[in-house]
């Protein structure tokens, strides 16, 4: 099924959002299931009820931008999950100084998965420290990066 470009779903989104102290992190859309998908997060965390409250907020006026041109589909709104992949120079500022995980393509030092501190980043470089290290990495050699989940 054709549907409207994603950057212009998000950027419409977007103007709804913003105010509600909500960011836009990802659009997908998923072809087989005809379903659009808004992944969403706020400082202080994605609920069922944030997720509610949105979905409500975008029902009318998505319709109203038609981003199926009058097909059917469903609309989802979701948290992204605690071991999203970073994508955007915002998702390594909201996580600066804490905590990761990264899988590189590659060993380093022999090893292909590295934890530690996000201490500075780039558009080109990821700088974690561990273990009084700093490991300073293209983005290009890094497969996944992600929040470190632990638990306690």
């Amino acid at each position: 099924m054709q549907i409207k470009p994603i950057t212009e779903i998000h950027d419409f989104l977007e103007k709804i959002a913003a105010p509600m102290g909500v960011e836009i992190v990802e659009v997908e859309w998923n072809d087989k299931s005809s379903a659009l998908t808004v992944y969403i997060e706020t400082e202080s965390g994605v609920d069922l009820d944030t997720c509610e409250k949105f979905h409500n907020a975008i029902l009318e006026p998505i319709d109203g931008l038609d981003p199926t041109f009058d097909k059917p589909y469903t609309l989802n709104v979701s948290s992204p999950g605690l071991d999203r992949p970073f994508k955007t120079l915002r998702d390594f500022e909201r996580n600066l100084q804490k905590e990761v995980e990264v899988r590189l393509y590659a060993p380093y030092k022999g090893r292909k998965t590295l934890e530690g501190v996000l201490s500075d980043y780039d558009e080109n470089t990821v700088t974690i420290t561990a273990a009084k290290e700093e490991i300073k990495l293209s983005r290009n050699k890094i497969a996944k990066i992600n929040k470190a989940i632990k638990f306690d």
